[in-house]
Order: C-alpha cells, then sequence, then structure tokens
C-alpha cells in the first residue's frame, strides 16, 4: 500500500528555515521555502537555507510549492530552491508580490510559475487538492495549508495568531478550520 510521507526539512526545533514536504507515491508538494540569518558563530555566511538535497534527489515528483505568507523564515529559500528546479508556485496576493519583488533581483530565476490563489479555493498538485484558509499574522495574507491526501487532510497552521482586529481585516477562518476539524484531520502541524 503507498505510503504517505511527510518530511521536515527545516523549520521543526528552529526558528526559521520553514519547508514541509508532503509525499505520496510520485507527488510531492512543498509548503514554505524558508531562510534563517546566520548566527555568530558562521563567519563570512549570508544566509543559511535547509538542505534541498531531497528535493533534488526526487525533483521528477516535485508538482509545486505552497507558501503560507511572505515573511523570509518562510520564502527566503525560494529563488534558490527554483534556480535548481522549476516547478509551479502557490500563494496569496501579497506574498506573490513580494516574491516578485524578490525574484526580479535574482539573476538566476527566469519566468517563475506564480500562481495567486483566493482563501477557499482548492487547486490541484499532482495527487493532493490543496486549499488555502485565511489565518492572522503580523503580515497581510496569512494563511494554513489544507493538504487534502487519499488518507486525509493534513492541517498545516503556518505562523498565526488570535487577532479580533486584524489591520487589514481579515480575520482567521475559524469557520473552515472547525468544517474541517469536524470531518475528520489526519495530522495538525503547527
Amino acid at each position: 500500500e503507498p505510503k504517505l510521507k511527510i518530511i521536515p526539512l527545516g523549520g521543526l526545533g528552529e526558528i526559521g528555515k520553514n519547508m514541509t514536504v508532503f509525499e505520496y507515491q510520485n507527488d510531492i508538494v512543498v509548503v514554505d521555502v524558508g531562510s534563517i540569518f546566520p548566527r555568530e558563530d558562521m563567519p563570512g555566511v549570508d544566509l543559511v537555507i535547509p538542505d534541498i538535497s531531497y528535493l533534488e534527489a526526487n525533483r521528477d515528483k516535485i508538482r509545486g510549492i505552497v507558501l503560507t505568507h511572505g515573511h523570509e523564515d518562510h520564502i527566503g529559500a525560494l529563488s534558490y530552491l527554483l534556480r535548481e528546479i522549476d516547478v509551479p508556485v502557490y500563494s496569496m496576493k501579497l506574498t506573490i508580490g513580494i516574491i516578485e519583488s524578490k525574484l526580479s533581483e535574482s539573476t538566476f530565476v527566469n519566468n517563475p510559475r506564480l500562481h495567486v490563489v483566493k482563501p477557499r479555493q482548492e487547486f490541484k498538485v499532482g495527487s493532493f487538492r490543496v486549499e488555502l484558509i485565511r489565518t492572522c499574522h503580523s503580515i497581510p495574507d496569512a494563511v494554513a495549508v489544507a493538504v487534502h491526501t487519499p488518507y486525509g487532510v493534513i492541517f498545516h497552521s503556518g505562523d498565526f495568531k488570535f487577532d479580533q482586529t486584524p489591520v487589514d481585516g481579515h480575520g482567521m477562518d475559524y469557520q473552515r478550520i472547525a468544517e474541517l476539524g469536524n470531518k475528520g484531520v489526519l495530522a495538525l502541524l503547527s
């Protein structure tokens, strides 16, 4: 029987370098591609990115990248990954705008396939159905990601805060989160 794999390549047990891989058979979807600034004991290092060797070895399986929000610890390594692996990128409008600006400065990434997705809009990424669910964070357009797999839903919260008066007027979508919870969630990554 095929296995569903959840592989954290960064962000687990550390602040920054957020990157999680979801793999089922011949399909991989990546959530977040973050970086981190170097520690004091790393002289000469400008930026630290996750180890992407697993993704390079499985490049033919990668169907897309989904980003939860526009902070560097979630998007900072994107240009490095896209110069090695050409795959579509999905996120909210502000996050895509930030990425467009960042990628315009990179001479290594040509014509990235960037897709703006609206909250609750499901889209296919290989054998996965993916849905962005609005959350609140210190940057607008932050989302959680519901990855609908053959075994059930994996809910990846991204960064969030409970904010009853968000600056952009868009509150957390408690209703959709509750709906998913009532149907049953296979795994919660928070």
